[in-house]
């Protein structure tokens, strides 16, 4: 069995694959109503001849993915910075592994910074679970991303992380892609950054040779995702009162579904992508921990970087300010900032239902986190 056949469930589409996946695509009616309304000002037939004359994944993500991502950004946030980039190997792969605040932008995000510098763009994890219908699957394996699978019982969900290790593996070292991964399963809520030890134990599940030269051979680099305002906040608010007076409460598909738009459509101020430097000295020390310690050591060194890194905002330190009740960094934000920001608060917390000062806590701990994580490295 080929690679290809092996991995045919969770990999990204190849070129010679793209033509087909069209074809069904635009079969759909539903897939065909959101290009209407994505592309309002473009007949579907016109958007038809336009797919039907790409012939590889790269032109399909400049040519079509690009000019919608370009938009989003240029109408929804006040742009997009990044340092680092120029220190890593435009020829090298890499497994970027980042905070995540953004069900659909942080990757995406990412590779709109990689197409506008010249670089490969990242093959991207995506859980099932934001695969709400058949079409999504499709449109996101055109776009390099590969499925993480959710919710299975314990064997096959075993079984399942050793296929996603050993595609990730693969990519990385036989096909020389970039891989972006979430450091946690889900967004963090509250603002409070952390890898999940559980990812990098899946990561290591194909790894042949000793701890250290499984994780020098992929290449790992923290990513610090910094958004100056998430728009997806006073919903991560709702999510939490709930959950305070329901413990067993879950969201369903129609509010991930509601999450993805807000995190699209929703203002975000400047966001900042910081890359960091690859892990690969840092291992060998790890190396002669325990065998548990190993992956909670290595956590820890990415989540150094992740918050040394991050870049923050005005809005971030008066958030801490508020919280501790204290002028401690008030000399990071002017009076403007401060008054500004306390109206993006009511206005925020206006939009939740719930106990109004559980919810101003939950806002201001999720914006001032990030100076927490960063004053305590």
């Amino acid at each position: 069995m080929s690679k290809d056949e092996y991995f045919s469930s969770i990999r990204p589409y190849n070129d010679d694959e793209l033509q087909d996946i069209f074809t069904e695509l635009l079969a759909e009616e539903s897939f065909r109503k959101v290009l209407s309304n994505i592309f309002p000002d473009t007949p579907l037939d016109g958007f038809e001849q336009h797919l039907r004359s790409i012939t590889n994944v790269a032109d399909f993500q400049k040519k079509v993915v690009y000019p919608y991502v370009k938009k989003i950004a240029d109408t929804t946030s006040q742009g997009i910075s990044f340092d680092g980039l120029d220190k890593l190997d435009p020829n090298k792969g890499y497994v970027f592994i980042s905070n995540h605040r953004d069900i659909t932008l942080d990757s995406t995000f990412m590779n709109k910074v990689f197409i506008e510098n010249g670089r490969d763009t990242v093959e991207i994890a995506i859980g099932d679970n934001l695969l709400i219908y058949p079409w999504i699957s499709k449109v996101v394996k055109l776009n390099k991303s590969f499925i993480v699978k959710r919710n299975l019982p314990a064997r096959q969900m075993l079984a399942s992380s050793k296929v996603l290790s050993e595609y990730i593996r693969y990519a990385r070292t036989e096909k020389n892609s970039s891989i972006w991964i979430a450091q946690r399963e889900g967004r963090s809520k509250d603002g409070d950054d952390r890898t999940q030890s559980s990812l990098l134990k899946m990561i290591n599940m194909s790894g042949e040779n000793s701890f250290a030269e499984n994780f020098k051979e992929i290449q790992i680099v923290p990513v610090a995702i910094s958004y100056e305002l998430d728009p997806c906040d006073y919903l991560k608010a709702q999510e939490f009162y709930l959950k305070s007076q329901d413990p067993e409460y879950k969201k369903t598909p129609a509010d991930d579904l509601k999450h993805m738009q807000s995190g699209i459509n929703g203002r975000k101020g400047r966001i900042h992508y910081s890359f960091g430097t690859p892990i690969a000295n840092e291992l060998e020390s790890i190396e002669k921990l325990g065998k548990n310690e190993r992956l909670e050591e290595l956590a820890s060194t990415i989540d150094e970087q992740i918050h040394n890194n991050y870049k923050l905002w005005p809005g971030n330190f008066i958030a801490s300010d508020l919280m501790n009740k204290e002028n401690k960094f008030a000399d990071k934000y002017t009076t403007e900032d401060l008054k500004w920001f306390e109206n993006y608060m009511e206005e925020r917390i206006a939009r939740v239902e719930g106990d109004t000062d559980f919810v101003k806590n939950t806002l201001l701990e999720m914006y001032s986190n990030p100076v927490k994580n960063f004053y305590q490295e």
